[in-house]
């Protein structure tokens, strides 16, 4: 087994994303991690409460790319999924870790149900060791709002990829948004680049709701991979929730770290939202 990895800013500060609350040991394959209980994919019912209005995201994205935290604070408050001074912290640990970070918030695909949904994307750089890695995120989720605050929101699709060296190393993170209680299913993170020979790492990881909630650091421990990338075989938990998982590739031409969370459900209609 090789060593553990220092590549650490990714865990610490991206599961569980950002309005929800964006930050590792090791189980082997098929191991069922920690489930995270859920809510199911519809939002909290609120009194008065509805989807947010187009004017409403405009002021969250200018907000949320702002040098300012009380035009944020001013469009946001407690309710269910959303915790004001919990984004604060996370919002400003990320800028801190990241110099240009750039949000983008757009109105998503309705649920089959009928649920409006935003789309947020997140994208930064960062300089360590004068090595630049770059920052992709992406999360689905339902807002709620009274028409001029935000007052609670359900997290219904997440991941992130960190990645420096190369930027034309091709990168694939397949792995399924849901599954069904006890189910085996397939994490892969994907390199499309021909090895000729040459060591490539990886390592795979089930974060805990407590990491989450605890922006722990995680050390991932790296082992050889054969060529194409990290290919696991996982199984979900017996109680619907959710698994968030941490994945790292170490490869001459790059260092990937990603994430994603998975939605784990008892009832097969609930695997499209």
């Amino acid at each position: 087994m090789l060593s553990r990895s220092p590549f650490r800013p990714l865990a610490a500060l991206l599961v569980g994303g950002l309005l929800a609350g964006w930050a590792l040991p090791l189980r082997p394959a098929l191991a069922a991690p920690p489930a995270a209980p859920a809510p199911a994919p519809a939002a909290p019912a609120l009194a008065g409460a509805g989807s947010p209005p187009p004017a409403l995201l405009e002021a969250l994205e200018a907000a949320l790319n702002g040098r300012e935290d009380a035009p944020l604070m001013a469009l946001l408050q407690a309710g269910p999924g959303l915790e004001p001074q919990q984004l604060l912290q996370r919002r400003q640990l990320l800028r801190h870790q990241f110099s240009d970070l750039r949000w983008q918030v757009r109105p998503g695909a309705p649920t089959a149900a009928g649920q409006a949904t935003v789309d947020l994307s997140l994208t930064g750089t960062r300089v360590q060791d004068g090595q630049s890695a770059t920052l992709a995120a992406q999360q689905t989720l339902i807002l709620r709002s009274d028409g001029r605050h935000l007052i609670g929101q359900t997290l219904l699709r997440e991941s992130s990829i960190l990645r420096s060296g190369d930027p034309a190393l091709a990168v694939q993170l397949q792995i399924p948004d849901a599954v069904l209680t006890g189910q085996a299913y397939d994490v892969d993170l994907i390199v499309d680049d021909p090895l000729d020979g040459a060591l490539v790492a990886g390592a795979l990881a089930a974060v805990s709701p407590q990491q989450v909630a605890a922006l722990e650091s995680p050390s991932l421990e790296l082992g050889a991979l054969g060529g194409g990338g990290l290919f696991k075989t996982v199984r979900a938990s017996q109680a619907p929730g959710s698994q968030t998982w941490a994945l790292l590739v170490v490869h001459p031409r790059a260092v990937i770290a990603a994430t994603k969370r998975v939605r784990v459900v008892a009832d097969r209609r609930a695997l499209e939202l």
